[in-house]
């Protein structure tokens, strides 16, 4: 039976300073003397947030040393890294949840006075202890939650109907932004306590993750303006109803005009716009750095007749990404083929052509469109995306289908308007994450690094967009707009992310932003401004691996010239007016604004 949190709160004071004189100088504990049960419960963080019961019985705590972590899109590979990885869960009473935290703890010496949290991806909070190793290997205690869903390997649509079909507020209140605060707040506790850190010693707190992650980032600068010094946030899907309903766009355009191109054929479309748009920039490199001139610029009428052949290939085995079997195919593009590509990247709109939501870019893939090969009847079909299933049929309109909606063949384009509207005002509050006044972050002295790839085919680029532009223009109307910019980017840069895909890289020669936490320690402990991003060519295909680059920060667009010597540089400039509002749209599907 766990002990009362009044017996451990008086442990805690009673040994409070024995805690403190064996870790003073954090360097002069070993891992092995504090990386054990006995010290991380003398550790815990008992009354670091009202509600919160933790089970100190519940604590597990084991070193590793000597790890090596294998480089990821966020962060290089590192050696011999040593830390203490724990666990602990807490309750909150009167309400019927259980939730575990899990944190790793850098050993002593390695310490510097930092703390990250981490978040998930599509309906997960929480990307396991992947992540965890980016806060470690820059001296950081790193933590993650399972938000009480029931481990960390559970989705949220697993839990969020209550067992009679009802929405579960719980679940969805923890996962929209509650259990990201309280793994924050204890596991800055946790840190300062297990290190033997003073009141008076400055601790640094930061953010990092994307998609999902990205947005429970937002979730948190938007109303707990204190808990980070800084927040890297990546591809987020924030504008909920609207980011995960967009993905049955695909599936409906086919379905609503009985077109069903195959994915050979959208595939042969996708490379033969890299390859028109690609010099665009000024550089031949094997990618798309400038979507804006490419949309601007692009002859859709070029693609009809390309020849496409493709292999059949084998069902995926992954169950969070169940693709069917297909059979080879080859052929000619069609203009049915070239319509559906294009409608697929225009993005919602309704019957009369009002906007719905914002486009994809040029260059992305058309995984929302891909048709499933039906073997009974030799046709292809479309296939609904189990993102924008889900919050469809669990938490729109409650009900438990996961894996189809089956009404769904009576949709038109203005019922994914109306559905997207319901959701909208359904989950404004929670899920939506897109307050636009940062005031109190920025006056606590919070920075953010905000980033997208130019290319995501599952969150498109041009909603980050609309988000700095709607904080750029809540937080300094009376401005023009290049003091209204400097004044943002005095605590919130935004890159795009030359040809790169849903965080990650994707077109070959891709420099993808692998440092940003290093970026974001130098301008928040040194004041280091990064005016451009670090970033680093890390696709096994490029011609021009581990090469570094420089990402522009937005409104910036990436111009290449070449002098007389053959020597090819590049700039950050102003786009053109046509290139620049080509991101800006107006959702005029909708009464009322959307940020």
């Amino acid at each position: 039976m766990a002990l009362s949190s009044f017996f451990w709160a008086s442990v805690l004071a009673a040994t409070a300073q024995a805690v403190t004189n064996s870790t003073s100088s954090s360097s002069s504990a070993s891992l092995a003397s504090v990386c054990t049960t006995d010290y991380v419960q003398q550790s815990l963080p008992i009354d670091a947030i009202d509600g919160v019961v933790i089970d100190v019985d519940s604590v597990t705590a084991n070193a590793v040393y000597n790890a090596t972590f294998t480089a990821s899109d966020f962060f290089p590979q590192f050696n011999g890294q040593s830390y203490c990885n724990v666990t602990f869960t807490y309750t909150h009473p009167g309400r019927e949840n259980t939730v575990t935290v899990w944190y790793w703890l850098p050993a002593p010496s390695a310490f510097k006075n930092r703390y990250l949290s981490t978040g998930g991806g599509g309906y997960s909070i929480t990307s396991q202890d992947s992540s965890l190793p980016g806060g470690i290997a820059y001296g950081a205690s790193a933590g993650t939650t399972d938000g009480g869903f029931g481990g960390f390997n559970a989705q949220v649509t697993d839990v969020v109907l209550n067992a009679n079909g009802s929405l579960s507020d719980e679940v969805v209140y923890s996962f929209g932004y509650r259990s990201i605060h309280e793994m924050t707040v204890l596991g800055k506790q946790l840190t300062r306590n297990f290190f033997g850190m003073g009141d008076n010693t400055t601790l640094y707190s930061y953010y990092q993750a994307c998609s999902e992650g990205g947005r429970e980032g937002w979730s948190q600068v938007q109303r707990f303006p204190t808990d980070f010094d800084g927040a890297i946030i990546g591809a987020p899907a924030m504008r909920y109803a609207h980011q995960q309903l967009q993905h049955l766009w695909g599936a409906l355009i086919e379905m609503y005009y009985g077109i069903y191109p195959k994915p050979c054929a959208l595939s042969a479309i996708q490379s033969a716009v890299l390859d028109q748009c690609d010099p665009l920039d000024g550089k031949t490199d094997g990618m798309i750095s400038r979507s804006d001139l490419c949309f601007l610029s692009l002859d859709w009428d070029a693609f009809i007749g390309l020849n496409y052949s493709c292999e059949a290939t084998a069902a995926s085995t992954n169950p969070f990404n169940p693709v069917a079997a297909t059979p080879a195919q080859s052929g000619t593009v069609t203009a049915d083929d070239v319509r559906i590509a294009n409608l697929t990247w225009d993005g919602p709109t309704t019957l009369n052509g009002e906007r719905v939501y914002v486009r994809w870019q040029p260059g992305t893939g058309f995984s929302d469109a891909d048709a499933t090969y039906n073997n009974a009847t030799g046709n292809w079909s479309y296939t609904l995306q189990t993102l924008g299933v889900e919050f469809a049929e669990l938490f729109i309109r409650e009900q438990n289908v996961t894996d189809t909606i089956p009404d769904f063949e009576e949709w038109t384009p203005d019922t994914l308007r109306d559905m997207i509207y319901l959701g909208w005002q359904k989950f404004d509050s929670v899920l939506q994450t897109t307050w636009p006044d940062l005031s109190a972050f920025r006056d606590a002295g919070g920075k953010v690094l905000h980033f997208h790839g130019e290319s995501d085919g599952s969150v498109p680029a041009a909603s980050s967009v609309r988000y700095f532009e709607s904080v750029r223009k809540t937080m300094y109307p009376k401005l023009s707009y290049n003091d209204s910019l400097a004044a943002v980017n005095d605590f919130y840069r935004f890159y795009l992310v030359e040809g790169a895909g849903h965080c990650s890289p994707s077109q070959c020669n891709t420099p993808f932003p692998q440092t940003n936490l290093p970026v974001m320690i130098e301008w928040v402990e040194q004041g280091v401004e990064p005016v451009t991003l670090n970033a680093t060519v890390i696709q096994s295909c490029a011609t021009d691996y581990g090469a570094n680059d420089q990402l522009c920060s937005w409104p910036l667009r990436p111009v290449y010239s070449t002098n007389s010597n053959n020597v090819t540089s590049k700039t950050c400039e102003f786009p053109s007016e046509a290139a620049f509002n080509s991101w800006i749209y107006d959702l005029d599907a909708f009464p009322i604004y959307v940020y």
